[in-house]
């Protein structure tokens, strides 16, 4: 099975773990996001930090929210900085992705050990993990 993005999905993973590799563990979301963000344009890819979002509900604007890193226009990177990953944070990403046309979201985090989630919220509306 092919998986959507997949080759910028392992690029944008390998300047996840040069970012990781290089700076450790202990700083703020913040840091890597910086740091992230500059690896990412150092490998090519076209990047926007915190992007703002708007969501709509029934067709009407009811708030926005912004990325950490938007890639290409079509993958959503949403960041953390904690011990581990839960479902809240997962929870959270696909209603980024709900919230506007994109289907493929990673989730990173620079815990004491790297973690890395995958989510797609298709466009015909259909989630697959």
């Amino acid at each position: 099975m092919e998986y959507l993005h997949k080759d910028k999905t392992e690029r944008i993973i390998k300047c996840f773990y040069e970012v990781y590799n290089t700076l450790g563990y202990g700083f703020l979301e913040k840091v890597y996001e910086n740091a992230l963000y500059k690896e990412l344009l150092s490998n090519g890819f076209k990047c926007e930090k915190q992007k703002k979002i708007k969501v709509f509900y029934k067709g009407e604007e009811v708030g926005e929210y912004f990325t950490d890193i938007l890639v290409d226009d079509t993958i959503i990177i949403e960041l953390k900085a904690s011990e581990k990953l839960c479902q809240e944070h997962e929870s959270q990403l696909i209603n980024y992705l709900k919230a506007t046309n994109i289907e493929l979201g990673l989730l990173l985090n620079f815990g004491e050990k790297p973690e890395i989630r995958r989510k797609i919220f298709t466009n015909d509306r259909g989630f697959n993990q």
